[in-house]
């Protein structure tokens, strides 16, 4: 089974994107999955609205798991990120990563989510619950 990515509209069943991954040669599948927090510093969110230019996003999140196969001796990676309007507590996205030995799969999975959040083409607007709202662009990313 290949690797997969997906960017989706509806919720993300992280459940399945584990089971694709997962493989009786490998010891560990991790799995991160990103949610909507409630706050962000100081400010209190309500909803966030993820947009995307996908063929974009699709060629570099491949180029992420090029790198990271490079990097580390994995066996399948899964990435799926959503779009559209999301509210508190949904996932945003899901990243899972089966090797043999569970460091591997651990330092994988970290780096594909910062190098995602570094440059993959998805933008994410914050909707305050003062009535506001914030653009991040990737590159640009509020801890």
């Amino acid at each position: 089974m290949p690797d997969s990515i997906a960017i989706v509209e509806e919720p993300i069943d992280y459940t399945a994107l584990t089971e694709q991954v997962r493989s009786n040669a490998c010891g560990a599948v991790v799995l991160f999955m990103g949610t909507v927090r409630e706050m962000t510093q100081d400010k209190q969110t309500v909803a966030l609205d993820y947009e995307a230019y996908p063929e974009m996003a699709y060629k570099t999140m491949q180029q992420l798991i090029d790198e990271a196969r490079a990097k580390w001796d994995v066996h399948l990676i899964g990435i799926e990120h959503r779009v559209g309007h999301l509210t508190l507590g949904e996932i945003s996205v899901a990243i899972a990563v089966s090797s043999a030995h569970r460091s591997e799969a651990f330092e994988a999975g970290r780096f594909l989510i910062d190098r995602l959040k570094e440059i993959v083409p998805i933008w994410k607007k914050e909707n305050w619950a003062d009535g506001t709202t914030e653009w991040e662009h990737p590159g640009i990313t509020a801890e």
